[in-house]
C-alpha cells in the first residue's frame, strides 16, 4: 500500500471515529415519589437501544445480592406506550421510531427503600451507534480496516439523513411564517378597510346629525 493511500485510509478512520455517535450514559437519582424522565428527539425510522440496572449507593456493584425494584416506562411524542416494565431491577428496551418527535423514558421507585438513595444507570444508544456491528462484520465476513470502513459509511447516511431532516424541517417552519405573514397582511388590510369604512360612515353621520339640527 502507498503511503498517500495509507494516509487516506488512516483520515477516513479518524474521520469514521468523530462521526460515529456514542452512547450516552446517564445516571439518574431518583425521588423517593414520583418519577424522573429523560427524552431525546428522535427522526422517524431513527433506532434505539437502551440498556438500564438500578443500584443503592455511589457505585454500581455488579455483585450486588440486593438491588431496589423500579418501574420503567416508555412512550412515544403522542404518548403510545412502547415499553413498561414493573418491579424490575435491571432490562432492555429497543425500538425504531416511527413518528419524529421527543421519546421520553421515565423511572420511579416500588415501594420504600428505606431513605437510601437509589440511582438508575442508562446507557442510551441511537442511531447506527445502536447498530450490532459485530453481527454485521460476521454476516458480511468483513473485519478490521473494511469494518471501519463500514461504520464510516453509517455514519455519513446517517449525517446526510439527518441534514435531509434538516432542510425539510426548515422548509416546513419557511412555509409556516410565510403562511403567518400573509395572513398578518390580509388581516392588516381588512383592519385598514374596517377602519376607513368606520370612520366615513362616522362623518356622514355627524353630518346629517348637524343638518337636521341646522348647524350647519
Amino acid at each position: 500500500m502507498k503511503l498517500g493511500e495509507a494516509r487516506w485510509l488512516w483520515m477516513l478512520l479518524i474521520a469514521a471515529a468523530a462521526a460515529v455517535p456514542a452512547a450516552s450514559g446517564l445516571w439518574l437519582d431518583l425521588p423517593a415519589s414520583g418519577q424522573k424522565c429523560i427524552s431525546e428527539e428522535l427522526n422517524n425510522n431513527a433506532v434505539v437501544l437502551a440498556d438500564y440496572y438500578a443500584f443503592i449507593g455511589e457505585d454500581y456493584d455488579v455483585n450486588a445480592t440486593v438491588a431496589p425494584t423500579i418501574t420503567v416506562r416508555v412512550t412515544s411524542p403522542y404518548g403510545n406506550e412502547i415499553h413498561h416494565k414493573e418491579k424490575v431491577a435491571h432490562g432492555q428496551f429497543a425500538f425504531t421510531a416511527t413518528e419524529a418527535g421527543n421519546y421520553m423514558a421515565c423511572f420511579s421507585l416500588d415501594g420504600d427503600q428505606g431513605g437510601k438513595k437509589v440511582t438508575v444507570g442508562i446507557d442510551w444508544k441511537t442511531g447506527i451507534a445502536a447498530k450490532d456491528w459485530d453481527s454485521v462484520a460476521r454476516k458480511e465476513k468483513i473485519e478490521g480496516l473494511e469494518l471501519e470502513l463500514k461504520k464510516l459509511e453509517g455514519a455519513v447516511e446517517s449525517i446526510h439523513n439527518n441534514l435531509y431532516h434538516l432542510v425539510s424541517r426548515e422548509a416546513e417552519m419557511r412555509e409556516v411564517s410565510e403562511s403567518t405573514n400573509s395572513r398578518v397582511a390580509w388581516f392588516s388590510l381588512m383592519a385598514l378597510a374596517i377602519s376607513i369604512v368606520t370612520s366615513t360612515l362616522q362623518i356622514l353621520y355627524l353630518r346629517r346629525y348637524f343638518r337636521k339640527k341646522k348647524l350647519i
